[in-house]
């Protein structure tokens, strides 16, 4: 939050465990109660685990699926609540393409299980979300980054950087601009008949 502009008319800064059951409806709360309403969440936070399948713990395992898939619908649950007052609304969740390249973790720096699987449920969780939802006017769709310059790959080595460079036709690594508007698209009225949808955001780089 220290990086964000301090834009005091346009920011409402609120700081809480996203997988906490109390912060989904204070974040919810603070937003309506500063900018009257709710018309759309963009959730993007998440953690990582590159632990492979030989040393993942249970304790591990829970601890991702509970930021990336419960925190990720207790935010859309409670900005739901709202949302179906005024019978509108917009919720993005962010997947992986993760998923579809199936990483196993270890010293590469890449995914492993536990994260990879988290990432899966939320292409679920779009989707169900999107039938359950759509009846009371929200759409819900999904962001699927491929590798993107952030804390993430801090740890990944230049070979590393280098080969996945190498797997993106647009020859680049991408930026969290290159994500962010994709979400911001996907709330707009551009995107109006869509709902249910997961986005992949690669650069093109190729599967598997």
């Amino acid at each position: 939050m220290a990086s964000l502009p301090a834009d005091a008319g346009r920011l409402e800064l609120f700081a809480g465990d996203v997988s906490g059951t109390d912060v989904r409806a204070a974040v919810v709360d603070a937003a309506v109660k500063r900018f009257g309403k709710l018309d759309a969440v963009i959730h993007w936070a998440a953690t990582h685990s590159t632990k492979h399948w030989t040393e993942l713990t249970a304790e591990e395992f829970n601890r991702v699926l509970n930021v990336n898939v419960t925190g990720s619908f207790l935010i859309a649950q409670a900005a739901a609540r709202h949302m179906v007052l005024n019978k509108r609304g917009s919720i993005v969740l962010t997947a992986s393409t993760a998923v579809i390249q199936a990483p196993i973790g270890g010293a590469s720096g890449a995914g492993g299980p536990a994260y990879v699987a988290s990432k899966a449920a939320i292409t679920g969780l779009v989707r169900t979300l999107a039938r359950s939802l759509g009846p009371s006017g929200i759409r819900v769709n999904g962001v699927a980054p491929g590798v993107t310059e952030t804390p993430m790959i801090s740890n990944y080595s230049a070979e590393r950087r280098a080969e996945q460079i190498e797997r993106v036709p647009l020859g680049r690594i991408g930026e969290p601009e290159d994500i962010a508007e994709v979400g911001c698209f996907l709330i707009s009225d551009a995107a109006r008949f869509m709902t249910g949808e997961v986005v992949i955001v690669n650069g093109g780089a190729a599967f598997g």
